[in-house]
């Protein structure tokens, strides 16, 4: 205790914030990367004007919000007022929308991954570049706006994503870590900059629109893990700690995306590595020996926070509908005046899936509540299906929901594992999905037909991720790999627990996914039918 209060006052410590779909975690961190203080902060996207966005309001009270609960919780544990930290690093959701004017007026509300409003664009561009950009990229976002001939494209003196707008914010850098920059355009993996290829061809695409800006001209500098992005200013400490007990001056990280975070937590930057973040949406991130042969629409092609060529599968879909049906099995417990714990009803039910048939007794079920691109789906209806003759238990319902959770997944994944023959030494599992022992693990591992390791840590996940990352910048050897640093200063020792796949599953999920597969005509009849 003395050490980690000696820590805390001498400033020896990393914080990292990062913003998640639902939830905006703080975690501190001690000298030897060991979260020692955490605070969250809930809020939930908002559908306006056939947009799902955050209001900037939203952005700064949840922030202020985690940090403040972070800092109490130093408090009560240590008996500390929270004054500095060694290093500090901002994180979020990648790709989205943020654009600004030349005095840094937001110009229309943020507009997140979430949203499937740009397909002509990424079309487009996928054409144009030869490169797969998907739908939430941003500069798929910003040709939308522009072949949408939105006014206030003319405007735009800087465009970046959420964690570079919190980074600008409290810094004054206009900059993004590469991992979260190759979620806006493409990176040359060569030079560590966006690809001038893309920049010429997009600047060409648009020249006759008239605009007084190129494109290289509002994209934020590119920085990789390691390097520093700037210091907390005196107006950035105040708009994180409002008390202004929080003093400016220090150090901040690269801002990065929540896959190198995902990343960075599982300790999957070395190539074969890779890792599944399964929370609101899921996304596998695999880092590549090589160039894969092809260019598929379901695959993305980012960094690894220091550079490294990520391949990237990507849903919006996850455990959104899941989590629907937890809370409607909660209001039941409620109405016969039962007081149980929400954490042992995700767990009971979760586990209540092991039991059931391999291939979910013939149920079918779509967890679309938004769109879903490696699918072919714009918009979703959460949608479950049964015959009369299926096995209709909570056992195999429960199981159903676990595996459409991952079914837009597999589906990308069989992909890059069957058809372009990329190696997994070593796939890691975090987010909430893994927080239920073995369940999600084993799920995956059917998925998947690959052995899944999941540490201690995964339910800490991207805002432990952004906090290393931030201890990287403070406590790098000098010459010492990102990969190099994660082995030495925060992994040594550390098992976590593996599970084979079992073949039964493996079996019982392929067939569900034929099903799934199969099904998906009821999914689009929802779409067109249910308003």
């Amino acid at each position: 205790m003395s050490d980690i209060k000696t820590m805390i006052l001498e400033g020896k410590t990393a914080l990292g914030i990062e913003f998640g779909s639902t939830r905006i975690k703080a975690v501190l961190v001690d000298e030897n990367n060991t979260p020692i203080a955490a605070g969250n902060h809930e809020w939930e996207n908002r559908y306006e004007n056939n947009i799902w966005t955050y209001s900037q309001e939203d952005i700064w009270n949840g922030l202020q919000d985690s940090y403040r609960n972070m800092a109490a919780d130093v408090k009560e544990k240590y008996g500390i007022t929270l004054t500095k930290v060694g290093a500090l690093g901002f994180s979020a959701m990648m790709h989205g929308y943020l654009p600004f004017d030349k005095d840094g007026k937001m110009l229309v509300p943020f507009r997140t991954w979430r949203n499937s409003i740009t397909e002509e664009a990424s079309v487009k561009l996928t054409e144009a570049f030869h490169f797969n950009i998907p739908q939430r990229w941003s500069v798929a976002h910003l040709y939308q706006a522009i072949l949408n001939k939105e006014e206030h494209v003319k405007d735009i003196a800087y465009l970046t994503t959420l964690a570079g707008y919190v980074h600008w914010k409290l810094t004054g850098r206009k900059v993004l870590g590469i991992g979260e920059a190759a979620g806006v355009l493409p990176i040359d993996a060569g030079t560590r900059h966006y690809s001038v290829r893309m920049l010429d061809t997009f600047n060409e695409m648009i020249a006759s629109e008239g605009f007084s800006w190129k494109l290289q001209d509002i994209l934020p500098e590119i920085l990789v893990a390691g390097e520093e992005a700037g210091t907390l200013t005196e107006e950035g400490a105040k708009l994180l700690d409002p008390s202004g007990n929080l003093q400016a001056g220090i150090p901040v990280c690269p801002p990065e995306g929540d896959a190198g975070t995902g990343m960075t937590a599982t300790n999957s930057v070395a190539q074969r590595t890779g890792n599944v973040s399964a929370g609101t949406s899921v996304f596998a991130m695999v880092v590549l020996e090589k160039e894969l042969k092809e260019v598929h629409p379901e695959i993305d092609m980012v960094t690894t926070p220091d550079g490294s060529a990520v391949a990237m599968v990507h849903c919006n879909n996850c455990t959104s509908d899941l989590n629907a049906w937890i809370n409607l099995f909660e209001e039941f417990t409620q109405a016969f005046g039962m007081n149980v714990d929400r954490n042992d009803l995700f767990g009971t039910l979760y586990r209540k899936a092991l039991e059931g048939d391999p291939d979910c007794g013939g149920l079918l079920a779509y967890n679309y509540f938004s769109g879903e691109h490696i699918t072919g789906f714009e918009e979703g209806r959460p949608l479950f299906v049964r015959n009369p003759e299926s096995k209709f238990n909570l056992a195999n319902f429960m199981r159903v929901h676990l595996f459409t959770a991952l079914g837009a997944l597999k589906t990308g994944l069989d992909i890059l594992l069957k058809e372009e023959g990329v190696q997994i030494d070593r796939l890691m599992g975090h987010g909430g999905l893994f927080k239920t022992k073995e369940v999600g693990q084993k799920i995956l591992a059917a998925a998947v037909n690959a052995p899944v390791t999941v540490m201690e840590t995964a339910g800490e996940g991207g805002a432990w991720g952004i906090a290393i990352l931030a201890s990287y910048m403070l406590h790098k050897e000098e010459g010492e790999s990102l990969a190099a640093f994660l082995e030495r200063a925060v992994f040594a020792g550390q098992e976590g627990v593996t599970l084979e796949p079992d073949a039964k599953d493996v079996e019982g999920f392929n067939v569900f996914v034929q099903r799934y597969a199969a099904g998906l005509p009821i999914e689009k009849a929802a779409v067109e039918s249910l308003i």
